[in-house]
């Protein structure tokens, strides 16, 4: 019972701490308020993020500003929680909601086994609370990891769709910020919402499309945004003309979009190889084994 005693006395110790942050929240230095009323606010982000209200946000929700003393989350998570439009308060909700669950369950599977006269060993217990409190702090940066860059891929597809569209008004005659309104509202999905949003801000805001399309790209880390923006930017500024590159880029898109559909199959035709192996190997093995042992016991 004393490991059981120990992680209650170290859950009811966190508990305690949480509550007196909670309480008594810590106060920023001066010199951070007088830098946040001189720095020039922000343009307003084109992604927005969400918050749930599922009951991991709510288990999750007095712990985010511990997490967020300690520097979560990083650059690079940021900009993949605005690519999957969370929230970051959100998300720190979720990672320690499932810290915590990981951290409890093993103890309370424990306690159950003990009221049942069947105790473990209580270095299974201990082992797996900190693999399941580490394994839940970490699942939510792997699944949002892998949900920005499915977005980021998605997006890029309907980039090259929309290029396409853009191509065909232009060469119908149609001018450059029409083009761009109107190849916007043809599409459907998730892409073409942002790109809308990015092209609806940049109206209400009297500021040029291609300078919402760039911070959109910058959000979004699409390096081919930034190229389209840059584009559209001297065919607005300097009279240039873009249908060719527009189409040159279209076609280096679709090229690009094909080699990496096609190594991506590769890899899972080779993934699918090893299985096959796996049980090879051990056929050979369940064949050869009891002569081996034959074999071994004559001698």
């Amino acid at each position: 019972m004393l490991p059981l005693l120990v992680l209650l006395g170290a859950g009811l110790g966190c508990g305690l701490w949480a509550t007196a942050v909670w309480l008594v929240p810590p106060h920023p230095p001066l010199a951070e308020l007088v830098s946040r009323l001189r720095t020039p606010p922000k343009p307003t982000p084109v992604l927005r993020g969400t918050d749930d209200a599922g009951w991991a946000i709510r288990l999750g929700s007095p712990f985010t500003g511990l997490l967020r003393e300690l520097g979560l989350p990083g650059h690079s998570l940021t900009g993949d929680l605005a690519v999957t439009e969370r929230s970051p308060e959100a998300f720190l909700a979720e990672k320690a909601a499932l810290t915590v669950v990981g951290l409890l369950l093993p103890g309370t599977v424990e306690i159950l086994l003990v009221l049942g006269g069947r105790p473990l060993p209580w270095q299974m217990p201990l082992a797996g609370c900190l693999a399941l409190a580490v394994g839940g702090f970490l699942l939510p940066d792997v699944t949002v990891r892998q949900e920005a860059a499915r977005r980021r891929a998605a997006f890029r597809h309907a980039l090259g769709a929309y290029l396409d569209l853009m191509h065909v008004l232009l060469a119908g005659g149609a001018g450059v910020d029409g083009a761009l309104t109107d190849a916007a509202a043809i599409g459907e999905g998730w892409a073409f919402r942002q790109l809308r949003r990015a092209l609806n801000t940049a109206r209400l805001t009297r500021s040029s499309p291609w300078s919402a399309l760039a911070q959109l790209g910058d959000e979004l880390q699409v390096a081919e945004l930034f190229e389209l923006a840059a584009a559209l930017s001297l065919a607005g500024t300097e009279g240039a003309r873009v249908r060719a590159s527009l189409a040159a880029k279209a076609a280096a898109m679709r090229h690009r979009a094909g080699a990496e559909a096609e190594g991506a199959a590769n890899a899972a035709t080779e993934r699918m190889a090893l299985p096959g192996m796996v049980m090879a190997i051990g056929f050979v093995v369940f064949v050869f084994y009891p002569a081996l042992t034959q074999i071994t016991a004559s001698l």
